[in-house]
């Protein structure tokens, strides 16, 4: 048994990632990747759906060290058959912040340095009230949480779970997705003819893909008629 929800995630403070940095701006782009949103939903440190959970593991209130595992974390998702896809907007607004810091390299030589020199940065975020959509897929039910936290400035941001009607399997032929997907984790399983590349690490995101292969749909509903997600995706890595 196939169960898909459909997640509406609302932000509630300023979202900050660096999508791209272009000189002193640092740029969130529009779109949220599949690892961060299975680490913001709790997959990765919850024994619940991780059942090799460690405090070495456990991201929630302290990480001790900036090296990705991404392998070792995601991994076990694919033994519990969950898989979470990368997020489309469907509204947002975006705010630039500028921020300033000085030279304060005398505070580790222990004296002071001829010249202190302010520079500044600028950071483009998404700003409150913006929307994103994304899909969970599971081999059973699911309990996600209604309040979850985001990006940089872990952002508060608000969760609305929809669980599908279980969705018909159409077999391999044509179809074109809309929704971003990332290529790593549907080129194994299904043939991608084209798409449009979005550009971000850890690993770029492609959309309006054209390809073939088996997918779910929602033929019987008006409403989700237009969704085709492909079916038997799965977290992969490039090593």
């Amino acid at each position: 048994m196939t169960v898909i929800y459909q997640c509406i995630l609302e932000l509630h403070d300023g979202l900050y990632f660096a999508t791209r940095e272009i000189g002193r701006l640092y740029e969130t782009e529009p779109i949220l990747h599949n690892y961060a949103l299975s680490y913001v939903l709790g997959l990765v440190d919850n024994p619940q759906f991780n059942t090799v959970v460690s405090e070495e593991y456990s991201y929630r209130y302290f990480c001790g060290e900036q090296i990705p595992k991404y392998k070792e974390h995601l991994t076990p998702l694919n033994q519990q058959k969950i898989y979470v896809t990368p997020a489309i907007v469907l509204n947002h607004t975006a705010i630039l912040n500028t921020w300033k810091y000085a030279d304060n390299r005398y505070h580790v030589e222990m004296k002071q340095t001829e010249k202190n020199i302010p520079s500044f940065g600028r950071t483009k975020e998404i700003a409150p009230e913006s929307q994103f959509k994304f899909f969970v897929i599971s081999q059973r039910e699911l309990q996600l949480p209604k309040w979850v936290r985001i990006g940089k400035w872990a952002s508060k941001a608000k969760l609305e779970v929809q669980k599908l009607p279980s969705p018909k399997l159409n077999q391999t032929k044509e179809f074109t997705c809309s929704h971003p997907l990332n290529p790593l984790d549907v080129m194994f399983t299904n043939q991608v003819l084209s798409y449009d590349t979005v550009n971000m690490p850890p690993v770029s995101l492609i959309r309006n893909v054209r390809m073939g292969g088996e997918f779910f749909s929602f033929e019987n509903n008006d409403q989700l008629k237009s969704i085709k997600i492909p079916a038997r995706m799965q977290y992969c890595f490039g090593d």
